[in-house]
């Protein structure tokens, strides 16, 4: 007797592509001046917004729809850890419509990159310390150079925050996105053979042309990003 199969198209899928795809198109509307007047590279430029709700949008609708496969990323010593997964849902949804229709950015990135730093504080980064494993510090990374990436456009945009807020602002934000970069850069000098970009355990597949290349040249763009940064 056949055994059932599993709908390709779940609930959750199609709430993270509705999700996706609103944020996609509420951005582009919103940039579409900016996009208009950009030339050449600027172009990527005016679609910060895009680039920043689209991602936040997808994350929020797995939280909301699919809760239960994220219950074990909540402390255990956090109560009602079911309501933490709906709030953070929420909150990256919220996120993803302020920065895509531009409105209270300034709060937003803000916020997010509490988030994110709590995220690195409370999850993270106890388990790198305890384990010493390479994947969970590269998170730790990554989740810093979110916070701080999310800070820098706290810092950037108008209205702006009072001077003295707006150099704290700048500063721990170029900070963790430079340690990023440094730190990104020489991991795919070490593991090569590792995706391009955040050097996960995951490997370019064998069959790619010149994967060790594609690696070497990753981590150098890197490289220099971050000693330019600094």
């Amino acid at each position: 007797m056949p055994q059932p199969t599993a709908p390709l198209w779940s609930p959750t899928v199609i709430a993270m592509c509705v999700a996706g795809l609103a944020a996609l198109l509420v951005g582009l509307w919103r940039a579409r001046g900016e996009l208009a007047a950009a030339r050449g590279l600027e172009k990527i430029l005016a679609l910060w917004s895009v680039c920043l709700a689209l991602p936040l949008a997808v994350f929020g609708a797995t939280h909301l729809f699919d809760p239960q496969s994220l219950l074990l990323r909540v402390p255990s010593f956090m109560p009602w850890r079911p309501f933490w997964v709906l709030l953070v849902g929420c909150a990256l949804v919220a996120a993803a419509a302020s920065f895509a229709a531009r409105i209270a950015v300034r709060w937003s990135a803000l916020l997010f990159g509490i988030m994110m730093f709590a995220f690195v504080l409370m999850l993270h980064l106890p388990g790198a310390i305890r384990t010493g494993d390479r994947l969970l510090w590269t998170i730790v990374v990554r989740g810093l150079s979110f916070g701080g990436g999310a800070w820098l456009i706290a810092a950037s945009v108008e209205p702006g925050w009072p001077p003295r807020w707006r150099r704290v602002l700048l500063g721990v934000g170029r900070a963790f996105v430079t340690l990023a970069l440094l730190v990104f850069g020489v991991l795919h000098f070490l593991h090569p053979a590792g995706l391009p970009g955040v050097p996960l355990r995951q490997e370019t597949p064998a069959g790619v042309p010149g994967r060790l290349a594609l690696g070497y040249v990753t981590g150098a763009a890197l490289l220099v990003a971050g000693v330019s940064a600094l």
